[in-house]
């Protein structure tokens, strides 16, 4: 995982000069979790150092916009809010026009329309912004809000974690069904393998997944960051499916071959949009994995073709007679 030092030198524009100053900014800025206002982040620096001012935090924000360190934001208050970018996806947010506390999430789903529309019109999509306002559960009932919130990066890590395991047992179940089912051995045999695999892959997704729950003792409980309405019951569960209505062995590769494709597709298009962070890690690797699984299969497809190209066709019996073409 990239130090904040180095992300902040990633960052730094060829030829830029070093400000003392605005690196303790920067650096604190960083350090933070949320969204701050200009005065915000005033005030936090006025209690590091009284003799940086008003114009130097200002400046340095904007410095940080410029480089893609800080995300501009406004919730419609009368003032822009700043959010960073380390380690930190982009997202969408909801706002509650009673306390005007902000809540974020990301939805694949959300992103897919707005590709979907903006290919339609052929429109190269630069940024895209969405801030739903309302009224918060706190607002709206009574209700404390909880006083901590945990870090959208711990949060990443968590629902990652999540799909990575639904999928998983997804293509335990899929792959142990094909295994079952597949009358050619060689075909069996990679199907056993895959599942194999699969169980191993779980078990270890699931000790990491504890061992980011022990990082906060109210994380599971906390509300879902990533939405992936398409892969909450892992990525398998329709080729599961189709399975059980009854295919022959090339189906089957093929269905498993569409389901590794759909996966690696999945895992690499959403990892590479995370900042470096646990997260993207789990989405990354999962893709490799699955790109692995995904050729392991269509090499198997074409040596099945290819046998089942090669056999001799099946004689008829004697005194058996011809069945009349239709």
């Amino acid at each position: 995982m990239e130090p904040q030092a180095a992300y902040v030198e990633r960052h730094r524009p060829p030829g830029g000069r070093r400000s003392g100053k605005r690196d303790l900014i920067v650096n604190t800025f960083l350090g933070q979790h949320g969204h701050l206002s200009a005065d915000d982040l005033v005030e936090l620096m006025r209690s590091e150092d009284h003799r940086i001012s008003r114009a130097t935090v200002y400046r340095a924000l904007q410095w940080m916009v410029d480089a893609g360190i800080a995300r501009k934001v406004d919730f419609g208050e009368g003032r822009f809010r700043f959010e960073h970018s380390y380690r930190h996806p982009r997202h969408f947010h909801l706002i509650c026009k009673s306390c005007n506390h902000s809540y974020e999430f990301l939805s694949s789903d959300i992103e897919g329309l707005i590709e979907e529309v903006a290919d339609a019109r052929g429109f190269d999509v630069r940024k895209s912004v969405v801030q739903i306002y309302g009224t918060c559960e706190a607002c709206r009932t009574g209700r404390q809000r909880p006083e901590d919130e945990a870090p959208t990066e711990l949060l990443l890590a968590r629902d990652a974690l999540r799909i990575a395991i639904a999928t998983e047992r997804s293509g335990l179940e899929f792959y142990t069904r094909a295994a079952r089912m597949t009358k050619d051995v060689r075909g069996r045999r990679v199907f056993q393998q895959l599942a194999e695999e699969e169980g191993e892959h779980l078990a270890k997704l699931e000790a990491r997944y504890q061992e980011v729950l022990a990082q906060d003792p109210d994380l599971e409980s906390r509300p879902a960051f990533l939405f992936f309405k398409g892969a909450a019951n892992g990525l398998f569960a329709a080729g599961t499916d189709v399975l059980a209505k009854g295919v022959d062995d090339k189906q089957a590769l093929m269905i498993g071959i569409r389901c590794e494709r759909g996966s690696h597709r999945f895992f690499k298009r959403y990892g590479e949009r995370f900042e470096d962070s646990e997260g993207k890690r789990i989405f990354m690797e999962f893709a490799d994995e699955e790109r692995e699984h995904l050729e392991l299969l269509i090499r198997e497809y074409k040596s099945l073709a290819l046998r089942q190209a090669a056999k001799p066709p099946r004689r008829r019996a004697k005194g058996r007679p011809r069945r009349a073409s239709v």
